[in-house]
């Protein structure tokens, strides 16, 4: 969890740098350090979640959400361990204990 935490931060910090980067004065050398730093951090993310028994389809599928979808992981896999230990349960689906995130009230 310690991975996917760090890679996703990194990964969010990184692309806030490319986009500043784009819209100010656009520097090849950012560009060069950022991109794949970017790009080596989202697929840290999207890996590390594929690979979480934890993770559930939804939790992969926001995986492949570029910028946002790590710190959204590292969330949902969070409040689903603490719902869990509550439970007693590993893999607890977060929706299923929860009616606003099913979409009822």
């Amino acid at each position: 969890m310690r991975w996917l935490r760090v890679a996703a931060a990194v990964e969010l910090v990184s692309l806030l740098v490319l986009l500043v980067n784009l819209a100010t004065v656009h520097l090849p050398a950012i560009t060069s350090l950022g991109g794949p730093t970017h790009g080596c951090a989202y697929l840290v993310v999207v890996v590390a979640t594929l690979r979480d028994p934890a993770a559930g389809p939804v939790t992969k599928a926001v995986a492949w959400l570029p910028g946002v979808g790590g710190l959204l992981v590292v969330r949902r896999l969070a409040t689903a361990s603490q719902a869990g230990a509550v439970h007693g349960q590993r893999d607890v689906d977060v929706a299923a204990d929860c009616p606003r995130l099913r979409g009822t009230s």
